[in-house]
C-alpha cells in the first residue's frame, strides 16, 4: 500500500509537507498520481489520486476554487511543483488547503513530476510482486495443510501467520468447525447459520457485541455449506487481507466437501446396519462386522437409543451429526444413523444400565443447544449382550421415542418400560385421531367451562392425577369435598361417563392424555 507518507520518506523525490490535512490523511493509500493545470480538474481526478500541479491555473481561478474542486474529487492531496517563476508555494494555496483540510506537499524544482510517477510505479510493482509471491507461498502452505489432514484448523493457522485476524469456520448447521482468535457463542453461531440459510447468503453479518463480521462462503456453486468468518467489517479489511481470506475459503471448500463425503458414507453404512438388524435372517450375520467398523464391540454389552424432536414427525438435517459428535466427545463408540422419523444410535455400553438415563439427558441437552427452540427426546431400548438382542432393543427404543414425541410437556428421556401402555397405544395414532378422541369426550366440559368460567376439566384432571382420592383431590384444588362431588357429578352429566366406573374412568383418562398429545 503506497501512502503519502511513504512518498515523503523517499529522499530522492525531495518532497516537503506544507499542510498535513486531517488526522491520518498522510497514512491513507494513494491510488495513483494525476498531473493537471485545469482550473477545475474534479471531473478527471479519481478518488485517492495525488494531484500534481505547477499552479498555471492561478490566472483563471483562485486557489480556494482549485482546492475545492480537488476536495470534491476526494483526491489524496496536492503536490505543488516549484519552478523558477514560482520558487515558493503560494501562501494563498497553503491557506486554502488548511481551510479545506487537504494535504499539500511541495516538490523541488530540480525534481520533475515523472519522478513521482516512476516511484509510484516501482512501489506498486514491488507490492504486487510481493502479493503474488505471498499468494503462491500461502497456496502451497494451504495445500500442504489440507493434504496432511490438518483440516479447517490448519487452514486458519496458515492464514494467521500473515494476518492477525480473528477467524472461525462455521457450517450451515451452526457448528463451529475451527476457531483461531475468535470467540463465537451459541447465539452468534446460530446467527451465522441463519445467514447461510438465506438466498443469497449475506457477505457481512451483525453479530451484536462482536460487531460486524465478514463472511467468505465455503461450498459448492449455488450452495453455502459453511463460512469463513472474520470478526472484522469488510470495510476494515485491506485488499491483501481480503485476497488471503478469499483464497483460504476456496481451500476450505475442499476440506468441507471431504468431510461431507465422509459423513455421507458413514450415514449410509450405519443405515445399512439398521436394515441388517431389523431384517434378521442371513443379513444378521453381517452385523458384528459392521459394528466393529464403527469401533463397537459386537460381543460386549450393547445399547440402542432413538432420538427425535418432540412435536415433529421427521428428523431434522444435522441431527445425526450432532448426536455423532456427542458420542465422540463422550468417548462412547457408536454407529449413528438418521432415519425418516428419528436418529438411531447403536453403541457399546460398559456402564451400569442406570447410567443410561443420565448420559441420555446430557445428549438431549447438547442437541437442544445446537437446535434452539426444539425439544429433543430420547427413547432407550435397554442394554443387551451381543447382537442377538439388538432387534428387540431397537424396536423398544423407537417405540419409546415415538411416544415421547407426542407428550408435550413431558420427560425428555424414557425407557420402553417407563412409557406406559396407554402412551404407546396413543402414540400409534395420528394427530387428527387424537384430536377427535379428545374432542368427543372433553368438548362438553370445555364448552361449559368457557361459557360459565368453570373448572370441570381441571377438576377431572386433578381427580385422576390423585388416583381417585376425594380428600387428596379436594385439598389440591383448595375446595370442599362436597364441591368436588358436585363438579364430578356435572362431568358425568355432560359426558355420560361416571368416574366411579373403571371403564368410564379409562375413557376420561385417555381423552385427557390424547388432548395433551394431539
Amino acid at each position: 500500500m503506497v501512502t503519502v507518507k511513504a512518498l515523503l520518506e523517499d529522499e530522492g523525490l525531495e518532497l516537503r509537507v506544507r499542510v498535513a490535512g486531517r488526522a491520518g490523511a498522510l497514512d491513507k493509500p494513494v491510488a495513483w498520481v494525476h498531473s493537471t493545470e485545469l482550473p477545475d480538474p474534479s471531473r478527471y481526478v479519481r478518488p485517492r489520486e495525488l494531484v500534481l500541479t505547477n499552479g498555471l491555473w492561478a490566472d483563471r481561478v483562485s486557489a480556494a476554487e482549485f482546492v475545492a474542486s480537488v476536495a470534491r474529487a476526494q483526491a489524496a492531496g496536492i503536490v505543488f511543483g516549484l519552478r523558477a517563476e514560482c520558487p515558493a508555494t503560494p501562501d494563498e494555496l497553503i491557506g486554502a488547503c488548511e481551510d479545506a483540510d487537504v494535504p499539500l506537499l511541495e516538490i523541488s524544482a530540480a525534481v520533475p513530476f515523472t519522478e513521482i510517477s516512476q516511484a509510484m510505479a516501482a512501489r506498486y510493482t514491488e507490492e504486487r510482486q510481493g502479493a503474488l509471491v505471498g499468494l503462491v507461498r500461502r497456496g502451497e502452505a494451504l495445500a500442504t495443510a489440507i493434504s496432511q489432514g490438518a483440516g479447517a484448523s490448519g487452514v486458519l493457522r496458515v492464514l494467521r501467520r500473515d494476518h492477525e485476524l480473528p477467524l472461525a469456520v462455521v457450517d450451515r448447521l451452526g457448528r463451529l468447525l475451527a476457531s483461531d482468535g475468535a470467540e463465537l457463542d451459541a447465539v452468534r453461531l446460530q446467527a451465522v447459520a441463519d445467514g447461510l440459510a438465506r438466498r443469497p447468503p449475506p457477505l457481512e453479518l451483525d453479530l451484536g457485541d462482536a460487531g460486524r463480521a465478514a463472511l467468505y462462503l465455503v461450498g459448492a456453486v449455488g450452495e453455502a455449506d459453511a463460512a469463513l468468518v472474520c470478526l472484522r467489517a469488510m470495510r476494515d479489511l485491506t485488499r491483501p487481507e481480503q485476497d488471503a481470506l478469499d483464497q483460504a475459503a476456496r481451500f476450505l471448500s475442499l476440506e468441507v466437501a471431504k468431510k461431507q463425503a465422509m459423513q455421507a458414507i458413514e450415514q449410509r453404512f450405519a443405515g445399512e446396519l439398521l436394515e441388517m438388524v431389523l431384517s434378521g435372517g442371513a443379513r444378521a450375520a453381517e452385523v458384528p462386522g459392521r459394528l466393529r467398523a464403527f469401533g463397537v464391540d459386537a460381543e460386549g454389552p450393547l445399547a440402542v437409543w432413538a432420538l427425535a424432536f418432540s412435536g415433529t414427525e421427521g428428523a431434522l438435517p444435522g441431527l445425526a451429526e450432532a448426536a455423532g459428535e456427542f458420542f465422540a466427545s463422550a468417548g462412547v463408540p457408536a454407529a449413528v444413523a438418521g432415519g425418516s422419523r428419528d436418529v438411531v444410535a447403536v453403541m457399546s455400553w460398559r456402564h451400569d444400565e442406570r447410567e443410561s438415563a443420565r448420559v441420555a439427558e446430557r445428549l438431549a441437552a447438547a442437541v437442544a443447544g445446537r437446535f434452539p427452540g426444539r425439544r429433543p427426546v430420547v427413547g432407550l431400548g435397554g442394554v443387551v449382550r451381543g447382537v442377538d438382542g439388538l432387534r428387540e432393543s431397537l424396536v423398544r427404543a423407537r417405540e419409546a421415542c415415538r411416544a415421547l414425541r407426542h407428550v408435550r410437556p413431558g420427560p425428555a428421556v424414557r425407557t420402553f418400560a417407563e412409557i406406559g401402555a396407554h402412551r404407546l397405544l396413543l402414540s400409534t395414532q395420528d394427530a387428527e385421531t387424537l384430536r377427535t378422541l379428545a374432542g368427543a369426550v372433553l368438548a362438553p366440559l370445555r364448552d361449559h367451562d368457557a361459557g360459565r368460567g368453570g373448572e370441570l376439566e381441571r377438576t377431572l384432571r386433578a381427580f385422576l392425577d390423585h388416583d381417585g382420592h376425594w380428600s387428596a383431590t379436594a385439598e389440591a384444588l383448595h375446595v370442599h369435598v362436597n364441591t368436588l362431588r358436585n363438579r364430578l357429578a356435572k362431568v358425568t352429566e355432560l359426558t355420560g361417563r361416571d368416574v366411579a366406573r373403571t371403564a368410564d374412568r379409562v375413557d376420561l383418562f385417555l381423552a385427557l392424555q390424547a388432548a395433551a398429545m394431539g
